[in-house]
């Protein structure tokens, strides 16, 4: 029952709360115009602002009274979903539905009294302090532990973001929003990186989609970047030759960009198919225009690791964060270490380690980084992104400790596109995840046996036999 409550959770999107037994005791004052002032929970507070941080989840509040301290908190809380002397809730959820393009299933509803009753059928999760009328309490998804004013909206609250964002990182674990363990003790977890590699064409990115799915990868990621922001500004009118004729550099990267359409199509096909998704945001605007749609994590590449008001803004969405190290000083990759930390002690972070030469030659593949940032950073999954041209030193970083790994990945090498000829091709894809299946398969646990396929060439060869084996039948 529990999973099926956190399912339905993770796909909430705006939480509504009623005012009083939720956020306030019901407790009021009066002054001399009638009631005015009401006790909040503080916690209840942080709740909201930690929804929204953690887990993109905005708040509203549907209340039939019309307290001035009501307008207040909603100020201070930054609600701007306000509906006050409201008798109808079943109506408003329906306009708010309608307006925001929401389905009843992406909102969650938190009251206590029997005029609450018809919005928690309609809502797709609902709740009830503990303090709440028991026939409301019969038909509650959620029962809280704590009463109204007591922090009941940050105990459901923090239920929702548990359920949609991934854990904290844990004995070296972390558990993506869709359940996807990425750690030690789990299968490595295979990125095939699109990137660009779609050379602005929707139909070649589901193409690559198909192929990835089909050698079995965990994931496909993308970039995403606001050229004016990515571009600098002397190479915005250089003139590049392209597939679509003669243009400027700006114009070039404006083409190989996709929009809202791409984007919503690639994430309705992932969805369909099977395989995560996510991308590499290069600026703050990027992330934006990315929380529109419900990835697993967000990669931060190599180039992009000292671009801290980059980093706020994704740590600000709660998401899993995968940071990419080439090009990078260890001095550096501390730096950024210790900004993310400052936000969040236990925030839920990735480190690959990279070399960021395209293709990158074996001599500068350094591969035992994989180890020194796994001591460096206990605790912590470390990955390898990688550039090579072959498939053995990645296979090989799997070996080494690696738990996820990420490839560029295309069609055909020989298409047009910077990234294309440091990519692995579909067949390559394929052995790519045969032999780190094969490798995982074959590290076996490090305890000492005897298999059965090795009696008979021990009764065979062996001088002295030990008596555990010496009538144990052949199979």
């Amino acid at each position: 029952m529990n999973d099926i409550l956190k399912q339905k959770a993770a796909g909430i999107k705006l939480v509504l709360t009623d005012c009083d037994g939720v956020l306030t005791d019901a407790g009021v004052y009066f002054g001399d115009d009638g009631e005015y002032l009401k006790k909040f929970n503080m916690r209840d507070g942080m709740g909201v602002e930690r929804l929204r941080r953690y887990a993109g989840v905005e708040t509203g509040i549907v209340t039939g009274e019309r307290s001035p301290s009501v307008i207040k908190r909603a100020e201070k809380l930054r609600i701007t979903e306000l509906h006050l002397g409201i008798k109808d809730k079943a109506t408003v959820f329906k306009e708010i539905c309608n307006r925001l393009e929401l389905q009843p299933s992406e909102i969650a509803y938190i009251g206590d009294d029997y005029n609450d009753m018809e919005i928690m059928q309609l809502a797709g999760l609902s709740a009830c302090p503990a303090d709440a009328m028991p026939f409301l309490k019969a038909h509650a998804d959620i029962i809280c532990s704590l009463t109204g004013g007591a922090g009941c909206f940050r105990e459901f609250a923090e239920f929702i973001i548990d359920s949609k964002v991934a854990t904290s990182v844990k004995d070296g674990i972390v558990t993506l929003s869709n359940g996807r363990k990425i750690g030690k003790g789990h299968p490595s977890y295979i990125i095939a990186e699109i990137g660009i590699n779609h050379n602005g064409s929707l139909e070649i990115a589901k193409k690559l989609i198909d192929e990835a799915v089909a050698a079995k990868v965990d994931a496909v990621k993308f970039q995403k970047r606001t050229p004016e922001i990515c571009v600098p500004k002397d190479q915005w009118e250089v003139m590049r030759d392209t597939p679509w004729g003669r243009m400027s550099y700006i114009d070039y990267k404006r083409k190989t960009e996709f929009g809202i359409s791409e984007y919503a199509t690639i994430d309705q096909y992932c969805k369909k198919v099977g395989i995560d998704w996510f991308v590499s945001a290069w600026d703050a605007p990027s992330v934006d225009f990315m929380e529109q749609f419900d990835m697993v994590l967000y990669k931060l590449a190599s180039a992009s690791l000292t671009d801290f008001d980059l980093i706020q803004r994704i740590l600000e969405t709660g998401k899993p964060l995968m940071l990419s190290t080439g090009m990078s000083t260890i001095k550096e990759i501390e730096n950024t270490m210790a900004f993310v930390k400052s936000f969040d002690e236990d925030y839920p972070l990735f480190i690959a380690h990279s070399t960021s030469a395209y293709p990158c030659p074996p001599q500068e593949l350094n591969l035992k980084m994989i180890q020194t940032l796994e001591n460096k950073y206990p605790g912590m999954p470390v990955g390898y992104s990688g550039h090579e041209t072959g498939l053995a030193t990645t296979v090989a970083a799997v070996a080494m400790g690696a738990t996820f790994v990420e490839r560029h990945f295309t069609l055909d090498r020989a298409m047009w596109g910077s990234d294309h000829a440091a990519s692995v091709e579909p067949q390559g894809l394929q052995r790519l995840v045969r032999d780190i299946r094969d490798i995982e398969l074959a590290a076996g646990d490090g305890f000492k046996r005897v298999y059965e396929s090795e009696l008979a060439p021990m009764k065979r060869l062996r001088v002295n036999i030990s008596d555990e084996y010496k009538e144990k039948p052949l199979i």
